[in-house]
C-alpha cells in the first residue's frame, strides 16, 4: 500500500524552492537623517525621541469625554469599517494563492455492475468491478519559484493593505479629534459674538440716550448699531458652524455623539493631550502606516518580478493516482489488486508573440514605479513631521503674546469705553477699542485651536498608537 500512496504524493515532494526574485534592498533614505534645525526649532533641541508606534491612544489622549468619543469612532466608523473588510479580502486572496503551493488530493470509491452478451448463443454474465482511488491532479512543480513568487506578491499585497487599514484607524481618530476641537472652538466664538453682541446693544443704548440729551450724534449711534449688527451677523455663522461642526463629528464617528460628550468650549479642555517630545530621528518614521504600505507594495512589485521571469522556462506538471480495484466489494480493501496512473507533462515556451518579454518589462517598470512612491512616501513624512514640530517650537510663544494681546486689549477698551460715558472721549475710540478686544479674543480662540490640533497632529505623522495586532481590527 505504501508503494501505491506513494504515486499520489509523489509531487508533494517534488516541488522546488528556487527563487527568480530580485535580492530586495530597501531603497536609501531620500530625507536626513534628522529633522531641520533653525528658529523655529529651538526650544526643541533638547527634547528626547518616543516611539510613537508604541503610545496607545488611550495614553495620549487624557480628556475624558475625547477618549469616550474616539472609543465610538472605532467603534463606528464605516470608513474603518471599510478598510477591515479590504484586509479580508486581501487576506483571503493569499489564502487561495497560497493554495497553488500544494497538490490538489482526491479520494473517491467506484464501482460498476454490467450485464453483457458471452458469444455462445443467448448466454449473458453480470461482472462486477470495484475500485478505491486516491488522486493528484494537474499538479505544477514549482521548480522555478513562479508560484512562490506569486505567493510572496499576494501576502505583500495584504500586509499593504493591512498598513492601510492602520493608516485609515489614524486618519479616523485624528479628524474625530479634529472635529472636536473645532466644535469646541466655534463654540467659544459663539459665546463671544454674543457677548460682543450684548455688550454692543448696550453701548447702543447708552449713546442713543446720549443722543436725546445732545451729548452724541446719530454717527455715534450709527457707529455703535454697525458693531451691534455684526456681532449678531456673527452670532448666526457660528451658530450655523457649531450645528454643522456636531453634523462633522456624528459622521466621522459613525452615530450621534451624544450632548454630554461634546466639549463646553476651548478653554474648558485644559490638559487634553499628553505633552510631546522632539529630536526625532527620520529612522522612526519608516514605522509610519503609509510608509509600510508602500514598501509592502514595492516587496509585492519585487516578487512580480520573480513571477514573470518564471514564464520562460519550462511548466511541469503531474497527475497521479492510486488505489486498489477488485470484482468482489467485500474483498476491495484485503485483497484487491493494485491499480496506479503516472502522467506527466511538460510545457516548454516558444513563442507566445514577444508576451512573456513584454509581462517581465511590465513587472520592473512596476518595481520603478512603486520605488517612486516609497520614496515619495518617506519624504512626505519626513515633511508633515518637520512642520509639525516647526509649529510645536513657535506655538506656546504665540499662545502666550496672544493671551498677553487679550489682556492688553481688555484694559484698553475697558479705559475707552470708561472714558466715553464720562464725556472725556469720542464714541470713534471706544468703539475701536471694542472691535480691537473682539478680534483679539477670537485671535485667541484659533491659537488654542492650533495649539491641540499641533498635539494631536503630531501623534498622527508619527505613525503613533499603530502598532496593532490583527486581532485589534477585528481581523
Amino acid at each position: 500500500m505504501s508503494a501505491k500512496l506513494l504515486v499520489v504524493f509523489l509531487p508533494c515532494f517534488l516541488a522546488g524552492c528556487m527563487s527568480l526574485d530580485p535580492d530586495y534592498q530597501r531603497p536609501a533614505s531620500p530625507v536626513a537623517n534628522t529633522t531641520p534645525n533653525g528658529d523655529a526649532y529651538k526650544s526643541l533641541q533638547e527634547a528626547q525621541a518616543a516611539n510613537y508606534r508604541d503610545i496607545g491612544w488611550q495614553e495620549y489622549i487624557l480628556d475624558p469625554q475625547l477618549r469616550q468619543v474616539v472609543t465610538m469612532a472605532l467603534d463606528s466608523s464605516r470608513d474603518l469599517r471599510e478598510a477591515v473588510a479590504s484586509v479580508k479580502s486581501a487576506h483571503a486572496q493569499y489564502g487561495e494563492e497560497r493554495a497553488d503551493l500544494f497538490p490538489s488530493l482526491s479520494a473517491g470509491v467506484s464501482g460498476t455492475r454490467s450485464r453483457a452478451l458471452t458469444g455462445e448463443g443467448n448466454q449473458t454474465a453480470i461482472s462486477n468491478s470495484y475500485s478505491a482511488e486516491g488522486s493528484v491532479s494537474s499538479f505544477e512543480l514549482d521548480l522555478f519559484g513562479k508560484n512562490q513568487s506569486l505567493t510572496r506578491e499576494q501576502y505583500e499585497t495584504y500586509l499593504s493593505t493591512l498598513e492601510g487599514a492602520r493608516s485609515t484607524r489614524l486618519t479616523v481618530l485624528y479628524n474625530t479629534v479634529d472635529y472636536w476641537l473645532t466644535l469646541a472652538a466655534d463654540r467659544s466664538n459663539l459665546a463671544i459674538a454674543k457677548e460682543t453682541a450684548e455688550s454692543a446693544r448696550q453701548s447702543m443704548e447708552v449713546t442713543r440716550k446720549q443722543m436725546e440729551h445732545g451729548t452724541a450724534s446719530m454717527v455715534d449711534v450709527s457707529s455703535a448699531e454697525t458693531t451691534y449688527q455684526s456681532a449678531m451677523a456673527d452670532v448666526a455663522s457660528y451658530t450655523t458652524s457649531v450645528a454643522q461642526d456636531k453634523n462633522a463629528l456624528d459622521l466621522v464617528v459613525g452615530r450621534s455623539v451624544p450632548d454630554n460628550l461634546l466639549p463646553a468650549n476651548i478653554d474648558a479642555l485644559g490638559q487634553a493631550f499628553r505633552d510631546v517630545p522632539a529630536g526625532i530621528s527620520s529612522d522612526a518614521l519608516l514605522n509610519r502606516p503609509d510608509v509600510l504600505e508602500a514598501e509592502h507594495n514595492l516587496k509585492s512589485a519585487n516578487a512580480s518580478i520573480g513571477a514573470a521571469r518564471a514564464n520562460f522556462f519550462p511548466t511541469i506538471s503531474l497527475t497521479a493516482s492510486g488505489g486498489v480495484g477488485s470484482s468482489d466489494l467485500s474483498s476491495l480493501f484485503k485483497n484487491g489488486a493494485g491499480i496506479w496512473s503516472f502522467a506527466p507533462s511538460i510545457s516548454l515556451p516558444i513563442f507566445k508573440g514577444g508576451y512573456n518579454v513584454s509581462y517581465l518589462k511590465y513587472t520592473k517598470a512596476q518595481k520603478e514605479y512603486y520605488v517612486a512612491a516609497y520614496e515619495k512616501a518617506v519624504q512626505t513624512a519626513f515633511q508633515e513631521v518637520a512642520d509639525a514640530l516647526a509649529r510645536r517650537g513657535t506655538i506656546n510663544d504665540q499662545l502666550t503674546s496672544q493671551r498677553n494681546n487679550v489682556a492688553a486689549s481688555q484694559t484698553y477698551y475697558h479705559l475707552a469705553d470708561l472714558r466715553y460715558r464720562n464725556g472725556v472721549d469720542t464714541y470713534l475710540n471706544a468703539l475701536t477699542a471694542q472691535r480691537t478686544l473682539y478680534s483679539a479674543r477670537t485671535s485667541l480662540v484659533s491659537t488654542q485651536q492650533a495649539y491641540y490640533l499641533n498635539l494631536i497632529t503630531f501623534y498622527k505623522v508619527m505613525g503613533g498608537g499603530t502598532a496593532l495586532k490583527e486581532s485589534e481590527l477585528k481581523l
